[in-house]
């Protein structure tokens, strides 16, 4: 007698008879299927893939530079004709660039700058991304006034020349609670 093999299609009522260890043909099949089909996603989610290294690092390295002061580094992650929005207008990027320059040379800056929850979105083509995340910033006037805010912050970054760039990048502030 040939014996059939065990994943043939059979027209009529399902398998349930047991295999060699006890448990049913069927239930195995289903199980296995449901552990592919909810741990593919999840296995995905949280490690970037190679072909986005250069994007990730390009994310931390515009925070880093924020966070450190570097203006120069800061803002060449921005496009040449980048829109920003923050403070409740868009913002033109020579002069917020100045004026980051004058704060620093003032005695300035940014004490804290984290960000947390990072989230990020490639686009099928590639070459456009969009992160999103919330921020906590600890700024000091040059008088050493300082003020502490946290916001949501979603960048749109597009490969430019072989670099990433933010195209646009837009700051809400998140009221405090009270």
């Amino acid at each position: 007698m040939v014996e059939r093999p065990r994943f043939a299609a059979k027209v009529g009522k399902p398998d349930f008879s047991q295999d060699s260890e006890g448990a049913p043909n069927i239930m195995r099949i289903l199980l296995s299927v449901i552990v592919i089909v909810l741990t593919s996603p999840c296995a995905l989610a949280g490690h970037p893939g190679s072909e986005n290294a250069d994007l990730h690092a390009a994310i931390e390295a515009f925070d880093r530079a924020y966070a450190n002061n570097d203006v120069e580094r800061y803002f060449s992650f921005y496009a040449d004709d980048a829109t920003v929005y923050f403070g409740g207008a868009r913002q033109d990027i020579p002069a917020y660039q100045e004026m980051w320059t004058a704060l620093m040379k003032s005695g300035g800056g940014v004490e804290l700058n984290e960000m947390s929850d990072l989230r990020v979105q490639i686009m099928p083509s590639g070459d456009v991304a969009i992160s999103t995340s919330f921020i906590e910033n600890r700024t000091r006037a040059a008088d050493g006034t300082k003020t502490t805010s946290k916001a949501f912050e979603t960048d749109v970054w597009q490969k430019i020349d072989g670099r990433w760039k933010i195209i646009s990048l837009h700051h809400s502030g998140i009221p405090t609670e009270e």
